[in-house]
């Protein structure tokens, strides 16, 4: 897939799109994603967010629930001046639609908070299900009809043209009602005609036979755009989503990541990215305006908002979506990225890294890091290579990734397994809250010399490496410690990871990418006691820098 946008966008018309196959994005963040639990944002943060909206090419904002307080009012009213009146890079203006409940003095203020923008809509709802209408409603079908019909009208009477009205619960509405009050609020002027699984209960094949339904016996559905608006409760808005688009619902409601009210909804990213990726193969050509490059930077736009971060494994925008562990895998994209990649990182805004984007764990084989080796300058021989693949191997069961300050280190620690110069005789530690803390430190060397040395430093592992750092006279930079248990309690085993290089005077190697790698050294310990395993895990490094010929 090459470019951002596959088809120029068709002229907007209320009520009719002069592309069949093309499919209008309506989102709706900052009214139904902001209704997920800790998910409230300022005024400002959505002003922000509809400005990134447009420029990804949102055809249709919904920019809030003015009715809610004066601070929503204010913003919706903020979004309607400034996004609903400028163009994006292509000349197009999103729509500003405003939700209001079906009496007159939402609708009212919902008008007055959309009516600046250059295509203002409103969207008038009332739930059309049995048991809505019962218990949350406590009215009859009758009631009903004749409240959508009159507040449809009314809202046209304000000089909307553009009206949106929203069935509440069409998923567990009775179908010849539905046929019904769509039929009678497009007569009244509503342009768009919305079903909602509000509840997200519907299977994918029940959701398209309704739309197709709708489609087949509302009177003067012809005169509308059918809208769907899926929730995510059983985990099937995305596929209910395209379902309905595939049986000819022509806008979409989606929200950035798919917040919103408990599971949340239909992920923008994922049925925008489904429709390209399968729009020409299966779905008869459907397409969409949105410009995909901006769905990375809009995404972490409503993470950071938000504060609803994403799971790693999220479709699309998830850390882990474009990241390859298996060494299978990373054996495929190697030879072809469309091995495992059915989409390219780059057409969602990422910068590839590496040419493959693989992760360097337990599960690599030797051709990923032979690859990613060379990509950091190193050619290595074959047996070479095969030495610095089991001792990564080590580190990677140690480690969830290893980084390439690791292999640099691996690199480095490939030829200097040889005997130690300097053993550890034994330790005391004073720590605590009254002083610094002390360690008084006994080295061993290999002829048998004891030496011992005592110094302070801002903790016990602090001051013991310093304390090392007296009796073998090294200036030495610590660039990597990290600590990883693999048991419970408070007697669990801690393996201790170390990286060193000398300071300021081992001479850098040219590698031939042009890089400057000086040789870095690493130790690893193992033990209940963690000041014990540091200073293990220390010498280990300290003796293969020792014993390191230039």
């Amino acid at each position: 897939m090459n470019g951002s946008r596959s088809r120029s966008r068709p002229e907007y018309i209320p009520g009719h799109i002069p592309d069949p196959s093309y499919v209008r994005i309506l989102d709706t963040t900052l009214r139904d994603g902001e209704q997920a639990p800790g998910a409230a944002m300022t005024a400002e943060q959505k002003l922000r967010i509809a400005r990134q909206l447009a420029k990804l090419g949102v055809d249709i904002i919904e920019a809030g629930f003015p009715s809610a307080s004066q601070e929503d009012f204010n913003g919706v009213k903020m979004i309607a001046q400034e996004v609903g009146s400028k163009c994006d890079d292509d000349g197009y203006v999103s729509v500003i639609v405003a939700m209001c409940r079906c009496n007159e003095k939402d609708i009212r203020t919902a008008w007055e908070a959309v009516k600046d923008a250059k295509r203002p809509r409103l969207l008038p709802f009332i739930a059309t299900s049995p048991i809505h209408m019962e218990y949350k409603l406590r009215k009859t079908k009758e009631e009903v009809l004749q409240i959508a019909r009159s507040m449809v009208a009314f809202a046209r009477s304000l000089g909307c043209h553009d009206i949106e009205f929203g069935a509440e619960d069409a998923a567990r509405s009775d179908r010849e009602f539905l046929y019904k009050i769509f039929g009678d609020v497009i007569e009244a002027g509503a342009t768009t005609v919305v079903v909602a699984d509000t509840v997200g209960v519907t299977m994918p094949f029940e959701f398209g036979k309704l739309i197709a339904d709708i489609k087949a016996n509302t009177p003067g559905i012809e005169k509308a755009i059918i809208v769907v608006h899926c929730h995510n409760d059983l985990g099937h808005a995305t596929a209910n989503t395209i379902e309905a688009a595939r049986a000819g619902a022509r806008q979409l409601e989606v929200t950035i990541n798919g917040i919103g009210e408990r599971a949340g909804n239909a992920a923008l990213e994922e049925v925008v990215m489904a429709l390209r990726c399968r729009g020409d193969h299966v779905l008869g050509g459907l397409y969409t305006g949105i410009n995909t490059k901006h769905i990375l930077k809009t995404s972490k736009m409503v993470e950071e908002c938000s504060g609803m971060h994403l799971q790693p494994h999220k479709a699309i925008v998830g850390h882990n979506a474009f990241l390859h562990e298996s060494g299978i895998h990373q054996a495929g994209l190697l030879k072809h990225r469309g091995t495992y990649e059915i989409l390219s990182p780059e057409d969602i805004g990422y910068e590839r890294s590496n040419e493959a984007n693989m992760v360097l764990g337990k599960l690599s084989g030797r051709q990923a890091l032979k690859k990613r080796l060379k990509e950091l300058g190193y050619e290595l021989k074959e047996d070479e290579v095969e030495s610095v693949f089991q001792n990564f191997k080590a580190v990677a069961e140690k480690k969830k990734r290893v980084t390439d300050v690791d292999l640099k280190t691996l690199v480095s620690d490939k030829v200097y397994d040889v005997e130690p110069i300097w053993k550890l005789g034994g330790l005391e530690v004073t720590c605590g809250t009254m002083n610094f803390s002390s360690t008084t430190i006994k080295l061993i060397t290999i002829d048998g010399t004891t030496h011992v040395a005592c110094c302070v430093g801002k903790g016990p592992v602090d001051s013991a490496f310093k304390a090392v750092d007296l009796i073998v006279k090294e200036a030495v930079k610590v660039l990597e410690y990290s600590l990883n248990t693999v048991t419970k309690g408070t007697d669990a085993i801690a393996t201790i990871y170390v990286v060193i290089r000398k300071e300021n005077t081992h001479s850098p190697t040219s590698t031939l990418n042009g890089n400057t790698v000086y040789p870095t050294f690493s130790g690893i310990g193992k033990g209940v006691d963690v000041v014990v395993s540091s200073v293990e895990a220390y010498l280990i490094a300290l003796n293969k820098m020792v014993n390191f010929k230039e």
